[in-house]
């Protein structure tokens, strides 16, 4: 069982930046691949990206690349979004998920999900 707590949504102004944390329980973390989506009002929860067991790869959503980076601290049990150059379309709620496997994209993969986290960026 993996427990996953994401923090450090908020509001921010178009062209900010913020880092969104997830938080995991448990002493698997580094058996997961740690992946983020988001889902903005009445819209479909969407892939945004993810990062490997050993943190070794990514991948990102198009519509992110260049602007968020993924990275995870397996000593901290943690991984990390940084987001840049946030634009108003990137509301949305934030959702880590872990996953057993590796490169997915699909939201059937991930296998445990946090709470989510609110980003609001106001234009």
């Amino acid at each position: 069982q993996v427990q996953l707590v994401e923090s450090g949504g908020g509001l921010v102004q178009a062209g900010g930046s913020l880092r969104l944390s997830c938080a995991a329980s448990g002493r698997t973390f580094t058996s997961y691949s740690m992946g983020w989506f988001r889902q903005a009002p009445g819209k479909e929860r969407e892939f945004v990206t993810a990062i490997s067991w050993s943190g070794g790869s990514t991948i990102y959503a198009d519509s992110v690349k260049g602007r968020f980076t993924i990275s995870r601290d397996s000593a901290k049990n943690t991984v990390y979004l940084q987001i840049n150059s946030l634009k108003p379309e990137d509301t949305a709620v934030y959702y880590c998920a872990a996953s057993l496997d590796w490169g997915h994209a699909l939201r059937r993969e991930y296998v445990y999900w946090g709470q989510g986290t609110q980003v609001t960026v106001s234009s």
